[in-house]
């Protein structure tokens, strides 16, 4: 064989190798990333510690450590019982009494599965929560995410009471390349759901994911729409309801989750803006209050900012 015949046959052979595997990348799905990951939090609460400890482990260093913790959103009882454990270990340096408030932070989170729990064909996700929590943005955010582990995604425009609020979920849904089921302005939402599963399962879509009006927790009707919204969504067959949670809310947070939990079961929080917070504690205060895990962390604008909450990690970020 001559020099240019086996110039042209090498060509020929490693242009099939790379049109090989370039073909197999692209028929092979990505394994979703379930990794859990610290959230950035700029926290006051470890260097407010840290100048606390600096003094010495006298009376007024435990006080100023309950007012840190106060300030973070911890909460009252939680603070109070987090102090008393660490004084009753009698630690011996600052170094200990450090590790001590650690411990006893982490041991107020509760010990849950914080996984996103997808069953059904297709597997339905409803997110509820006030205005201005970043409800729309983490909608996308979830879309991206099941998408960028090669599941299919719907999204339902369930939030008809709000203008334009399907002009909005449809910008991200178009950005994010999900297929979104919309209805008419002021109409009635459970139908809205109710066509997103029937379009979803006629398509063979993975995941459906319902957005709900904003509304207000003390609104007993809206409370009722959202009833029949999740059981028109399949009711106990929901894979998960999050609710989105604003970190900057403080305790106001708190009568939003349970007003929420009182219309239906949520299975888990999504915490949003926690990058902006100086507090954080609030988690703390959730879960030990309300016995529900938080699930998932929004840590900036991107559509990739929204993490797997770790409770180990996000307890060591507090310290920091």
């Amino acid at each position: 064989m001559d020099g240019p015949l086996l110039i042209i046959v090498a060509v020929v052979v490693v242009a099939l190798i790379v049109g090989l595997v370039l073909w197999q990348r692209s028929s092979t799905h990505p394994v979703e990333d379930t990794t859990p990951a610290a959230p950035p939090i700029r926290s006051v609460l470890g260097s407010a510690i840290r100048r606390a400890l600096a003094s010495g482990l006298d009376d007024a260093t435990w006080d100023e450590i309950e007012a840190a913790l106060l300030a973070a959103d911890v909460g009252v009882e939680a603070t109070s019982d987090i102090v008393s454990s660490v004084r009753q270990s009698r630690p011996e340096s600052v170094d200990e009494a450090r590790t001590a408030i650690r411990n006893a932070l982490r041991a107020e989170l509760v010990e849950a599965d914080r996984s996103l729990i997808l069953t059904g064909s297709p597997a339905s996700i409803v997110i509820v929560g006030v205005n201005g929590t970043g409800k729309t943005t983490t909608i996308a955010k979830l879309a991206k995410r099941f998408q960028d582990s090669g599941k299919t995604v719907t999204l339902g425009a369930a939030d008809t009471f709000r203008a334009a609020a399907g002009d909005q979920l449809q910008t991200w849904g178009d950005r994010v390349g999900s297929q979104v089921v919309r209805g008419q302005e002021g109409g009635d939402p459970a139908a809205v759901v109710y066509d997103t599963l029937e379009s979803a399962r006629a398509k063979g879509m993975d995941v459906v994911i319902i957005d709900t009006a904003g509304r207000l927790h003390g609104k007993k009707n809206l409370m009722a729409e959202l009833q029949k919204i999740y059981r028109v969504a399949g009711g106990d067959e929901v894979s998960e309801v999050l609710l989105v949670l604003d970190a900057t809310a403080g305790q106001n947070g708190l009568a939003q989750v349970r007003e929420f939990s009182n219309a239906i079961p949520i299975s888990g929080i999504v915490l949003t803006k926690l990058d902006g917070t100086a507090k954080g504690g609030i988690v703390i205060a959730i879960e030990r209050t309300l016995d529900v895990p938080v699930k998932l962390v929004g840590t900036g604008e991107s559509l990739d900012d929204l993490v797997a909450f770790d409770p180990d990690a996000f307890v060591d970020s507090l310290m920091e």
